[in-house]
């Protein structure tokens, strides 16, 4: 799949890290260090706009080594683009951690995964379906 994008960082594009790879880094574009306090959350921008075909989004996630090492994560995970969106794409950084986090241009803070999705229509019935679950739920396998 080819899809539009518009570069206005001076880093490279969002790529594919490995062949399996499903997410694409996105790197942080700054004119300055953005220093993330504890419980603190900061919209940094990317410098990427991209055009998506419609029945596809981007959602954005966290970076796993940036969640376990230093308790930093996407804060509306995971974030959505819809194809109809034309602005910048900047990410929700939230700092879960009791220390300061330095956030420094070029820096990988987020990953993009591009995905289809469906469009649905409503149902109204007066009963559902019964299954072997029915209504549990919230942990009513184990703990």
């Amino acid at each position: 799949m080819n899809i539009k994008i518009v570069n206005t960082s001076k880093h490279q594009l969002p790529a594919y890290e490995t062949e399996a790879s499903a997410g694409m880094d996105l790197r942080a574009e700054l004119n300055e260090v953005i220093i993330l306090k504890p419980l603190e959350r900061s919209l940094i921008p990317t410098g990427l706009y991209i055009e998506l075909p419609l029945g596809y989004e981007a959602q954005i996630r966290p970076r796993s080594g940036l969640a376990f090492k230093h308790g930093i994560t996407v804060l509306n995970s995971p974030g959505t683009i819809d194809a109809d969106y034309r602005g910048e794409i900047k990410v929700i950084l939230v700092n879960l951690s009791n220390a300061d986090y330095v956030i420094n241009d070029g820096e990988r803070i987020a990953q993009m995964i591009i995905s289809k999705h469906a469009k649905i229509s409503w149902t109204t019935v007066e009963i559902l379906e019964e299954t072997s679950r029915g209504e549990g739920g919230f942990g009513h396998t184990g703990k």
